[in-house]
């Protein structure tokens, strides 16, 4: 099959590209740079013409909690709808994307199907995935293309910003403590991508969202203490809530102020400190087939060795 990929030069997408590259299919990958076509989203033009495309799997996007986030509804919204365009325009038959857990709140039962109503937060990384999600599920019932809308959970592994490199940053310098409550929903990046990959190709998965998870949940804190051993430390620092978003705010407002941004906004100490609940992977397991196959001691275990391969430890 002929795949093109957007984010190719990202955490998933580069992941996904070198996976399908493997199993012998045809892959361009779209980014902003280091990539087969040259694109910024946001921006229809001349990039929108594919050529011969049989699937496409949209991961580009701006991801992330941050106290800045104008770009956001440009990029994961309008973006969306220009890859979508393309796709369309170029011939594909069926178009993934990739969405977010986030799109359920912070607030949601547990083993939380899909069917639960996604719930705007304000957030604009969550909100642009819910509009984009629209989009997409609108188009493939108004168009001749197929779209399947993949969530995944919180996706750590080599190269991941959110869940891995930016923790091991944040306790090596000491600007870290995570809240007392919360729980956790990680998976492993290769289980994610061996989804993705299932989802675009399975014909039971046309016009359906699907959920992809570890199937398990853990206290934020103890996800957070395996990077703290890691770095040769017990454990991150336990914080409440309430004083974790207070600071988290002052220092928002004083980035802000300087132009600059941060990373652990109030929005993302909420997402650590408010989620109680976990997410069913049943259906991915129904429908695909699928079930993650790394667990999460050794999933950190790869990981562990990928970040001293990379200096970080």
């Amino acid at each position: 099959m002929r795949f093109v990929v957007t984010g190719a030069a990202g955490f998933i997408g580069s992941s996904l590209v070198a996976a399908l590259r493997e199993q012998g299919q045809e892959v361009r990958g779209l980014d902003v740079a280091e990539a087969d076509i040259s694109a910024d989203i946001g921006t229809p033009g001349s990039w929108q013409q594919l050529g011969p495309v049989d699937v496409v799997i949209h991961t580009a996007a701006m991801v992330g909690m941050p106290s800045q986030t104008e770009a956001f509804w440009r990029i994961n919204t309008l973006g969306t709808r220009h890859v979508l365009d393309a796709a369309i325009g170029s011939g594909a038959q069926r178009f993934v994307l990739l969405s977010s857990v986030t799109v359920f709140g912070n607030d949601f039962p547990a083993d939380v199907t899909e069917e639960h109503p996604t719930r705007p937060t304000g957030v604009p990384y969550a909100d642009t995935k819910i509009a984009a999600e629209h989009l997409c599920l609108d188009t493939h019932i108004r168009s001749d293309i197929e779209v399947t809308v993949v969530r995944p959970g919180d996706v750590y592994g080599p190269r991941s910003r959110p869940w891995t490199l930016l923790p091991v940053e944040m306790i090596k310098s000491r600007r870290v403590a995570v809240p007392t409550t919360g729980i956790h929903s990680p998976v492993y990046v290769d289980d994610v991508v061996s989804g993705i990959i299932a989802a675009a190709s399975s014909p039971a998965a046309a016009g359906q969202i699907i959920t992809l998870s570890g199937g398990v949940g853990v206290p934020t804190g103890e996800y957070f203490d395996y990077y703290a051993r890691m770095l040769g430390r017990r454990s991150v620092p336990r914080l409440p809530r309430s004083v974790m978003i207070a600071a988290a705010g002052a220092q928002s407002r004083a980035a802000n102020a300087l132009g600059r941004q941060i990373e652990l906004s109030p929005a993302a100490v909420r997402y650590l400190a408010d989620r109680r609940g976990t997410y069913s992977i049943a259906k991915a397991r129904d429908l695909l087939g699928w079930t993650p196959q790394v667990g999460l001691d050794a999933g950190m275990e790869l990981t562990r060795a990928w970040l001293g391969e990379q200096g970080w430890l």
